[in-house]
């Protein structure tokens, strides 16, 4: 099992957002790398879904339930998407200093 980190605005999508949905689609990245690390998820696969912006934060915890396809968003084809779904928020938020410390 792999660990990644899921990185959004929270204004966009927010974890209460995930929580809600349940297993989505992660649509939308365009950098090259991280939709190579999508291509390279696993079903069972978890990650850390950290706000971004204002919060820099960890959240929650997510696992990977579909693995990588078309990026329906993508209308030149290129990028692709995973499917992921909430498990947990963290007990306790892990702020970006954090984690670089």
């Amino acid at each position: 099992m792999a660990y990644w980190l899921f990185k959004s605005e929270p204004g966009a999508w927010s974890w209460d957002d995930q929580v809600k949905e349940g297993a989505c689609e992660w649509d939308g990245v365009r950098n090259h790398q991280a939709n190579n690390n999508m291509k390279a998820m696993k079903i069972g696969d978890r990650g850390f879904f950290y706000h971004s912006v204002n919060e820099k934060q960890i959240v929650g915890v997510v696992e990977v339930v579909k693995e990588h396809y078309p990026d329906h968003t993508d209308a030149k084809n290129i990028f692709g998407m995973v499917d992921v779904e909430a498990l947990m928020p963290v007990k306790t938020l892990v702020t970006r200093a954090g984690i670089k410390a």
